[in-house]
């Protein structure tokens, strides 16, 4: 039997519940025989961690190594693991999406489809069923973070905005000869969108597998869309991320965006109609399903109008 080929590299920081149910996931995945390991990368966590990955290491389904780091962030702990990584394949996941029983199954039978070594596969990332999401998270999983693209399909090449690399393999070799994440960004966002974008240039091509499922194991209310919001444009990674040919291009094509129109009317719209329908608010987070527009309009005006959070 040919050697395993697939490296899966996981970081995490104080998260141990939401990664042991994670961990025992992969252990059943599938095409287990073909995981070589799974880097569990510990960013300096402080919770009981440390003691869980023995615990699933020990199982012995499937190969875990634990590699702990200081809190240095995200870039940081991928770049570890990749660099650890002795797979020929290397799947980047996170610790709280779960991976559908088949997921690493698909990713590896589309490498050898796409066997071109500057080919890399993306699946989508639906919400858990488990968390039972909102029709307002099932709005924003589609139109704000994008996990699960809504005009993509099977074969698709996915942008370097929107290959978040919560569910994408690719090859090892690739990765090393053309660039890591920026070890800079150490707070919240934009390194994701930033090595896309440099690897993207290299020649890397990001082709879509809808299969390859992976669920997010997270609840999100509309008070958490907002923070989030606020954070993208607050946090320390945003100058950093501005400083880039990345960025550069990628706020170039947000500005455009925002002179158009019905970017304008939209706006417009949001300012001169929440304040009047304010006491629905609260029930944004229910089971009543609202139309798009409506939740884009809140968001709006209570993330960024607003300028503070709900």
């Amino acid at each position: 039997m040919p050697p395993a080929r697939l490296s899966i590299v996981i970081p995490t920081c104080n998260r141990a519940a939401i990664l042991q149910k994670t961990l025992t996931a992969y252990a059943e995945q599938t095409a287990r025989a073909e995981i070589r390991e799974i880097l569990v990368v510990d960013d300096g966590s402080t919770d009981e961690t440390s003691e869980v990955i023995p615990r699933l290491a020990n199982d012995g389904v499937v190969p875990v190594r634990y590699l702990r780091q200081a809190n240095q962030g995200q870039a940081t702990a991928r770049n570890h693991g990749i660099r650890e990584a002795s797979g020929e394949l290397i799947l980047l996941g996170d610790d709280d999406v779960i991976p559908a029983p088949n997921m690493v199954e698909e990713h590896l039978a589309w490498h050898s489809r796409y066997a071109d070594p500057s080919v890399a596969i993306v699946g989508p990332v639906f919400w858990s069923p488990d968390v039972n999401p909102t029709p307002l998270m099932e709005w924003w999983g589609l139109n704000g973070l994008r996990f699960d693209p809504p005009h993509m399909k099977a074969g698709h090449e996915v942008s370097y905005a929107a290959g978040l690399f919560l569910n994408t393999s690719a090859k090892v070799a690739f990765l090393r000869a053309n660039g890591l994440f920026d070890e800079r960004f150490r707070a919240y966002g934009y390194e994701d969108v930033e090595l896309g974008y440099r690897l993207v240039k290299k020649g890397l091509r990001m082709i879509y597998n809808p299969d390859a499922v992976g669920y997010h194991f997270k609840r999100v209310t509309f008070a958490d869309m907002c923070r989030r919001v606020a954070l993208m444009a607050t946090t320390p990674s945003l100058k950093i991320f501005e400083g880039t040919e990345a960025g550069a291009h990628y706020l170039e094509g947000q500005a455009r965006r925002r002179g158009t129109r019905r970017y304008r009317m939209q706006r417009l719209f949001a300012r001169m109609t929440v304040p009047l329908f304010a006491p629905i608010k609260p029930m944004l987070d229910s089971r009543i399903r609202f139309p798009g527009f409506v939740y884009a309009a809140f968001l709006a005006y209570y993330g960024s109008l607003k300028g503070k959070r709900p």
